[in-house]
């Protein structure tokens, strides 16, 4: 029988696929040579912790840039003190509509986080998540270069990515011809560029996604994130969401949809969740970047423990883009509930979505009474957006930070301009000034236009 060449396989077994000729004996012994190196494929990671228990999944380091500052400590600060970061919008001349208000950031320079040439090459959404992604990696203590940066893996959530970029390209096009759109254009608008260059800038090699479910994306991706490290495939994840989009179509498009309020004179006092005077949602833009490790990773290396994320849940409406279905929100909260292994006396607070808007909040009032019972009039609730707007992709991310540290810290940002009770919203929504209490464990929901829920769960964190 002729010899064939021997390939190796994870376990070092042979399969015969070729003649044995002088070349095919080049290729075996270069093989053999590679494998006895280095394997091909990396060792397999157990889907279960000792036990038998799936591996747990911890956050170890934080990054925010939001209208309330520039760091996790600011809007943090921001929060507590019920300041409002919402005013006339400066990005573009917005007088001829009849919102012209936004949460934008201010005194943000890319060039903190990234070079001049990539600053420039780059759209503004990547600025965002470039820049929390360092900071939270700064948070956890992980340096650069990564180690074992294979095992390390980037998900992020957007929504519309690179759109202001890409009006300026069509701008170009029209007044000046497609020759002279900036070369890199083309790779600035697309989705997923926050997630490649956070990858890039820092090294990471592993799992990569980008989520695009709207204002679901961000506490999606952070839920995706935490299912990767379960089930082996990476053991620190960098995840959360991103939105850069306060320009002059997403102000029109969303104003003839009649979703933006007209309190132009009193912008903090545009976002009213849950109050009955509330006439739309606010513009926001940031972004939220958490760090997510396997916990025996992370305690072997010391690392500070903000939480665990012990529960997420994920469906779809599937009825209509705008007309949220309470009944599916709830059953997404009940969802995540389950995958937590918790009750619903056993909820301490809910970052609610809250987006100001007429249906939303009242949808949202009736799925957290269905997913919560006869407790949900006992839970407090609260909505940043009150305070941020609404960073559409970036807001799951950002309000996830904002429910970590309520546990950290033991105290629960309010819901500000709260002033006359709707009778079809009537739980506690923690109104105007922030509240001290027990938080042990506490869920964060997201709903997205196209009927897309995402809901997280997270408890203080205990061995």
């Amino acid at each position: 029988m002729t010899k064939k060449v021997a390939l190796a396989t994870a376990q070092g077994e042979v399969a015969d696929v070729l003649p044995r000729t002088t070349v095919n004996r080049q290729i075996e012994d270069f093989l053999a040579e590679i494998l006895k190196e280095k394997p091909l494929m990396p060792e397999p990671q157990p889907l279960r912790g000792e036990g038998g228990a799936r591996r747990r999944v911890v956050i170890t380091g934080l990054g925010a840039i939001t209208c309330l500052g520039l760091n996790v400590a600011d809007f943090w600060q921001g929060l507590l003190a019920g300041r409002s970061g919402i005013g006339p919008i400066t990005q573009f001349d917005a007088s001829a509509y009849p919102c012209r208000i936004a949460a934008e950031v201010k005194g943000f320079d890319p060039r903190q986080y990234m070079d001049f040439k990539e600053a420039r090459r780059t759209a503004r959404c990547t600025h965002f998540a470039v820049a929390a992604a360092r900071q939270a990696l700064e948070d956890a203590r992980l340096t650069t270069p990564l180690a074992d940066a294979e095992r390390v893996g980037v998900l992020l959530g957007t929504g519309a990515g690179g759109l202001p970029e890409a009006i300026e390209g069509f701008k170009t096009m029209q007044e000046k011809g497609g020759l002279r759109l900036n070369p890199f254009a083309g790779t600035a608008i697309l989705a997923n560029m926050p997630t490649f260059h956070v990858a890039n800038t820092l090294g990471a090699r592993g799992y990569n996604a980008t989520v695009v479910t709207a204002c679901a994306a961000g506490t999606q991706a952070v839920g995706e994130a935490a299912e990767v490290i379960r089930r082996g495939a990476a053991d620190v994840m960098l995840t959360g969401g991103v939105e850069a989009i306060v320009c002059e179509m997403a102000i029109a498009v969303f104003c003839v949809m009649r979703a933006l309020p007209t309190s132009n004179d009193e912008p903090e006092k545009a976002s009213r969740p849950f109050d009955r005077d509330r006439d739309g949602f606010v513009i926001g833009e940031g972004a939220g970047v958490l760090i997510l490790e396997e916990l025996g990773a992370a305690v072997n290396r010391g690392a500070k423990i903000y939480a665990e994320i012990i529960g997420y849940g994920s469906n779809i409406d599937g009825h209509h883009v705008t007309d949220p279905d309470w009944e599916n929100q709830g059953k997404c909260i009940a969802l995540a509930l389950e995958d937590a292994g918790v009750l619903p006396d056993e909820i301490d607070y809910v970052n609610a979505h809250g987006t100001s808007t007429k249906t939303n909040d009242r949808a949202e009032t009736k799925a957290i009474k269905a997913a919560l019972g006869k407790y949900s009039g006992k839970v407090p609730i609260s909505s940043n957006k009150s305070m941020t707007g609404h960073l559409l992709a970036g807001a799951g991310a950002v309000e996830a930070i904002a429910t970590i540290l309520a546990i950290r810290d033991g105290i629960i940002p309010p819901t500000i301009n709260y002033e006359t009770p709707d009778p079809e919203c009537d739980l506690d929504y923690v109104p105007n000034i922030a509240r001290k209490a027990e938080v042990n464990i506490a869920i964060s929901n997201s709903f997205g236009f196209g009927g897309f829920n995402a809901v997280l769960v997270f408890r203080k964190f205990t061995q």
